[in-house]
């Protein structure tokens, strides 16, 4: 793949009702735009990243610099074998995997064209359409949350997770469960415990959840080991896991049963294939995580949760409009009645175009490199 050309497309989206998690609250979705042109094919790639670095350690302007100053100048006018080839080209540059990401993906959507073949199928994806959970902020009291839960469960939505907090946690989970006594529901820290709060999280078990998802800090997996062994409940990590190397090093620890693969806090979807293969191999359920993308990255994202190892659980790639009222692809990402999301493959005809039309309309900056 030679690289012609590349353009960087900062947009705002904002939120058809606001999400608070633990960290922030978010009410527009300021996301960055990779358009990458080879010998007259275009790929697109979003980044996660966000305005600040509350989330990742990375944000909006430090993706801006390594994107503009260290990746673009060295593979502009060259030719790149593959996205695996890109990465391992890149790995000098430590972490700033969101970065590295964006161009991945927009890679991976070359190879697609070029190949003829969908993502789906380039992946080794075996599954035809994915269950699909919802993931609901924190809202300003708990009858407001029960009206929340009950608008997606009525959608069909496979499993209801809960943002919670210090001060927002016991009594928030427990009237959930007592409003819903059956079904499927998880909680999700943020990293925001420690430790000290074990006797908390002891008390959970009563609440019969799916997994406790990121109760401590993203670099707490000793600490999580520990807690997981007084836990009935599984822990679920998803911010500690952004390499392969730590994906096993959890394991090995047995900090947690369950993995949440975020595939560009990974570094890309070549990288999180990896780590999706070794859970396998370990007998660890996984499950897509999502980053509130627009379009382009949710539309990616299904195609790789259509992996054989994320048949078990539901993942956070809702459809479109559970953010947005406006969003970038042709047509947006939708559910069906059952509550999944059809993945595109080589013969269903289903396709994500992207609406170049609304990215004019959402755009706030655009820069070239040629």
């Amino acid at each position: 793949m030679r690289i012609d050309r590349i353009d960087l497309i900062r947009v705002n989206n904002p939120f058809s009702h606001p999400f608070e998690t633990s960290f922030t609250k978010f009410e527009v979705r300021d996301a960055i735009l990779v358009k990458v042109y080879s010998e007259g094919l275009i790929g697109w790639g979003e980044c996660k990243a966000f305005h600040g670095p509350f989330y990742n350690d990375e944000d909006n302007g430090t993706v801006m610099h390594v994107l503009k100053n260290l990746i673009i100048p060295r593979i502009l006018h060259t030719d790149i074998e593959s996205p695996e080839a890109f990465m391992k080209q890149f790995k000098y540059i430590i972490g700033n995997r969101l970065a590295k990401a964006a161009v991945e993906n927009a890679l991976w959507e070359i190879m697609v064209q070029r190949t003829g073949k969908s993502l789906k199928t380039l992946l080794g994806g075996t599954q035809d359409e994915i269950k699909v959970g919802v993931s609901l902020g924190m809202e300003k009291d708990i009858p407001s949350l029960l009206a929340q839960v009950e608008k997606y469960l009525a959608q069909g939505y496979h499993r209801t997770k809960i943002k919670i907090k210090p001060g927002k946690d016991y009594e928030v989970i427990k009237a959930v469960r007592e409003a819903y006594p059956d079904i499927v529901m998880t909680v999700d820290a943020n990293s925001a415990y420690t430790l000290k709060d074990i006797d908390l999280f002891k008390a959970m078990d009563e609440f019969n959840l799916e997994y406790i998802e990121q109760p401590l800090g993203e670099s707490d997996i000793v600490d999580h080991a520990r807690l997981q062994a007084e836990l009935k409940t599984p822990i679920c990590l998803d911010e500690s896991i952004d390499s392969y190397e730590i994906a096993k090093a959890a394991i090995d620890l047995k900090s947690c049963r369950v993995i949440n693969i975020k595939s560009s806090r990974c570094g890309g979807i070549y990288e999180a294939k990896r780590i999706h293969d070794l859970c396998v191999e370990h007998n660890i359920p996984v499950w897509c995580g999502g980053m509130t993308e627009l379009g382009i990255g949710r539309a990616q994202n299904v195609s790789f949760a259509s992996l054989p190892g994320f048949a078990q659980l539901a993942h956070d790639v809702a459809a479109s409009d559970r953010y947005f009222a406006e969003d970038i692809t042709i047509p947006y990402v939708n559910i069906t009645k059952d509550c999944t999301i059809i993945v595109p493959d080589d013969t269903n005809g289903v396709k994500y175009e992207v609406d170049e039309k609304q990215i004019e309309k959402m755009m706030v900056a655009h820069e070239i490199f040629k």
